[in-house]
């Protein structure tokens, strides 16, 4: 028995060994085919194409913004009709659509480097990387400047809606036997 118990141990040591000598980490060596990162200090035409893209999106989200307050009304009047109290969400509403009126005429003028989209195709490739960064950076302090001019009402309104619902949750629907 004593020398089934010694020889498991050293087995069970071996096999210790064994795994400990086992590499976890893989190594890959890049390709000769692989793209070469672009120069300190330049941005790739990929990123450029994603910034524009993401501004693009972001814009357009602004342009609904009458539409989201038409349709928060909407519910408010609504949930009024209901009995429920909504005027922490009205006033944070008027809030915004008050800032809105003030942001329409920056958000207006971004669309003059929307249309000429200068450094970028009509499909939103960079043809010339050095237009494209100045439209990108054009474009980002419009964004800035419409961000300023909203003054923080569309968190001020989200905060509203979000303290609404969790006082006012929606009741349980029971199954249907």
């Amino acid at each position: 028995m004593k020398n089934l118990f010694k020889k498991t141990i050293l087995f069970a040591l071996v096999a210790a060994l064994a795994v400990a000598s086992l590499s976890f980490v893989s190594v890959a060596a890049q390709g000769a085919n692989d793209p070469t990162p672009p120069p300190a200090g330049q941005v790739s035409n990929e990123k450029l194409e994603q910034a524009w893209a993401r501004q693009l999106k972001a814009y357009e989200r602004m342009g609904k913004a009458e539409e989201f307050v038409a349709k928060v009304q909407k519910l408010l009047d609504r949930a009024t009709a209901n009995g429920k109290d909504v005027s922490a969400i009205q006033s944070a509403l008027d809030a915004f659509e008050a800032a809105l009126k003030d942001a329409k005429p920056i958000y207006e003028s971004a669309k003059g480097i929307i249309n000429s989209h200068q450094g970028f195709d009509a499909n939103g490739k960079v043809n010339d990387p050095a237009k494209a960064k100045e439209t990108i950076k054009a474009m980002h302090e419009k964004m800035q400047e419409i961000r300023t001019a909203m003054n923080g009402t569309g968190k001020a309104l989200h905060e509203a809606i979000k303290a609404f619902r969790e006082a006012n949750p929606h009741p349980e629907k029971t199954p249907a036997p």
